[in-house]
């Protein structure tokens, strides 16, 4: 750059900063918790405190329907980070690296760094055995970024004292610890501090970032200091109940979803047990709730929220007992749902969109709208940059979300469930030939009360299944510009050999 364009450059960003108006490049802070629900302060759960998340939703806009695209974690953060459905990533499993089964696909932290922006992740963002592959890269994509930090803390040291369900199984199990020391030293305390130095050097230096903070809790096993349990009452802890009767209203691989798909440990748990479990999760999630508070207040001392978009959101949802089940991967709105909160500059504040369906798959090209970076061809998601600026604008009439449920030894089903402003409607197999599920958010947003063969709603039924079949065929399309796709990749620490052929 010539002295006269450096001159121009530097008045230029004078007069922003003096009229208070954005440069043409907006950072972006992406932050991912792993496995929160909406059992949160914004949301509307009081009994659950996270200040500083509601802080950020009052700074910005706040989507109260928000789903995931698979409700487990590698399909989920493989979707959400290439702005594709998992029938087009040919990501189900955990154990699976992006590039084997779609090795030219551009995520969302290459369109940035193509963009002359630093890339960074601190934590997990793509899949990572939790907490297994603490301080490790995990199932990472290194093609995503410039610079990485696996943080490792006293949770993961001092693993042995975690009470658990199953002896040294805490990853998948319930499981929880109220630890000692200060935050600092646990993993994502450990996660925040390393952003905020981020923070701190692209403050000094100028630089364009795309800053990923991805942190391990409240994902089981549920750790955080003392204090975070001392703010609950176990004994105030509500247990969902749940009539076994219930189950005979749905279809079987509905029924296996809630029941077969976790250990048998997990399974109508004693009550004084089951609030343990809830308060320690609630204790987590306050935890987390104070390392991103620790975070934003840095980008604001720092100045960089004035030129800085903030997405915060979780991989999928989580039951905490109800339809008598715990963790994820089921298609209630338990599973599906997910927090979702955008602030920025130009971005409305304080407003609510509660009935809007929103798609994690979004989150990308949404991103590109408003970093004025054109969206890769490949991208399914569709843009809601409309919505942070006008609620009555319309992005999309539902939300798709998918999952394979195991019937028997060599036998899986694939199920998808649509959700409308209202409406829930379930398919089981092709064609629905194992059954549908039908629940009224209006009357039942518990989702206890299975409509799919009420003769009163079979009008609605019947033009919900249209959309469906229409969302899953248009999920299954290979997109334009992806490259090559590879199915039945297997996963990594399996010994068979990968057979697979583009497609």
């Amino acid at each position: 750059m010539n002295r006269f364009l450096l001159l121009i450059t530097l008045l230029a960003n004078a007069l922003y900063s003096q009229l208070g108006e954005k440069p043409s490049k907006m950072n972006v802070l992406f932050i991912v918790a792993d496995d929160m629900n909406c059992d949160i302060g914004a949301y509307g759960n009081k009994k659950v405190l996270t200040p500083n998340i509601d802080n950020l939703a009052k700074q910005g806009v706040l989507f109260g329907n928000a789903h995931n695209q698979y409700p487990w974690c590698g399909p989920s953060r493989a979707s959400f980070m290439t702005g594709m459905y998992p029938d087009q990533t040919k990501v189900k499993a955990l154990r699976i690296y992006l590039r084997q089964a779609i090795p030219e696909v551009i995520t969302i932290g290459q369109s940035y760094k193509k963009q002359n922006y630093h890339s960074v992740r601190v934590g997990k963002i793509f899949h990572y055995h939790n907490p297994r592959d603490i301080g490790t890269a995990g199932h990472d994509d290194n093609y995503t970024w410039t610079q990485t930090v696996n943080p490792y803390g006293r949770d993961k040291i001092e693993e042995y004292k975690i009470n658990t369900l199953i002896p040294k199984a805490y990853g998948g199990t319930l499981s929880w610890m109220a630890a000692d020391g200060p935050d600092e030293e646990q993993t994502d305390g450990i996660g925040a501090t390393e952003t905020i130095k981020f923070l701190e050097k692209f403050a000094e230096s100028g630089e364009n970032f795309f800053l990923a903070f991805g942190l391990y809790r409240p994902h089981t096993p549920y750790v955080a200091p003392k204090k975070y349990f001392d703010l609950y009452k176990t004994n105030e802890m509500e247990i969902p109940l749940s009539s076994d009767d219930y189950l005979k209203t749905i279809p079987t691989p509905a029924v296996k979803s809630i029941r077969d798909s976790q250990k048998k440990e997990q399974l109508n748990l004693p009550n004084d047990l089951a609030q343990t479990i809830k308060e320690a999760y609630y204790a987590t999630t306050s935890f987390v709730d104070a390392q991103i508070g620790r975070v934003l207040d840095k980008m604001k001392e720092t100045g960089l929220d004035k030129n800085t978009i903030v997405i915060f959101t979780s991989d999928h949802g989580y039951h905490l007992g109800e339809h008598g089940h715990w963790q994820k991967r089921t298609l209630f709105e338990n599973a599906t749902r997910v927090p979702l909160i955008v602030s920025g500059p130009g971005i409305n504040k304080n407003q609510k969109i509660m009935e809007a369906p929103i798609e994690l798959v979004d989150i990308y090209p949404t991103l590109m709208d408003l970093s004025q970076i054109e969206t890769p061809e490949f991208v399914s998601g569709k843009s809601f940059a409309p919505l942070l600026k006008d609620s009555s604008a319309i992005v999309r009439k539902s939300a798709l979300t998918e999952l394979s449920v195991k019937l028997g030894p060599n036998t899986r089903v694939q199920g998808y469930s649509l959700k409308t402003n209202r409406y829930r409607l379930t398919q089981w197999g092709k064609n629905g030939v194992l059954g549908y599920e039908l629940y009224d958010h209006k009357s039942d947003r518990r989702e206890l009360c299975n409509l799919s063969m009420n003769k009163l709603h079979k009008k609605i039924k019947d033009s919900l299944i249209e959309i469906i079949n229409y969302r899953i065929a248009e999920a299954r399309k290979k997109p334009k510009g992806l490259g090559p796709q590879f199915e039945g990749v297997s996963e990594w620490d399996e010994p068979e050999t990968i057979h697979s052929q583009p497609k």
